[in-house]
């Protein structure tokens, strides 16, 4: 069996960093300051895997304007960055993975909708920028997650078929973005249950229960 080189496509928040919980504290707070109630549940319902200019036009309405969006953008996130950098941390295994995936030459992207500022707030603290081809983020896309584009950006990045490509995502919204643009997806539990995950190839609980071998695995079948 001839056995071709994977690419891999990171998802960042909730899965490189298990961060959902600081993101649901920031967004409490900003809605705090409006006299609104927030929730785990709408966060996991509407907001996770999605970029902020959806998730505002949920939280206000369908028309803000680009100067609307961008001052609820640098408010909330502000807001996330001083709550989560005493807290900030890889999921386990992340970094074991990425040395692997370094090592075995295969190449690596990042798909995220977070923000520029927030990414590179996370390479500050964690520093593994340069495990990666390319960094994929909301201002390169017009349509967020489930819409697969973000994940049509990434293989042409990778310069690898979808079909020998791999997404690791932790949201609904990702694992279904990633499937539209032809990927495997690895989904890791760290917002979602298992069940709501059943359409990823594999569910995980951190990186520590993935191995080349598993990641070989789950593109070459899918060559002939």
């Amino acid at each position: 069996m001839i056995t071709r080189k994977p690419g891999i496509a990171f998802d960042l928040d909730g899965t490189m960093i298990d961060n959902n919980e600081y993101h649901i504290l920031s967004w409490q707070e900003f809605y705090k300051r409006r006299s609104r109630t927030f929730t785990s549940e709408e966060f996991v319902a509407h907001f996770n895997g999605k970029t902020n200019a959806d998730v505002l036009k949920y939280v206000f309405h369908p028309n803000l304007t680009p100067e609307e969006n961008k001052q609820y953008t640098e408010e909330k996130e502000a807001i996330y960055r001083d709550i989560y950098a005493a807290h900030i941390h890889p999921v386990n295994g992340l970094i074991s993975l990425l040395e692997t995936l370094h090592n075995a030459e295969i190449p690596m992207v990042i798909a995220t909708s977070g923000i520029p500022v927030n990414i590179s707030f996370m390479f500050d603290h964690i520093p593994v920028r340069h495990f990666f081809k390319a960094v994929i983020n909301s201002t390169h896309i017009t349509h967020g997650k489930p819409h697969p584009e973000i994940y049509e950006i990434a293989a042409k990045e990778l310069e690898i078929p979808p079909s020998r490509c791999i997404a690791f995502e932790d949201s609904v919204s990702g694992v279904l973005s990633a499937k539209q643009a032809g990927f495997a997806v690895i989904a890791l539990t760290t917002t979602h249950k298992a069940e709501e995950l059943d359409q990823a190839d594999l569910i995980v609980k951190d990186f520590t229960e993935v191995t080349l071998e598993i990641i070989y695995d789950l593109i070459n079948p899918r060559i002939f």
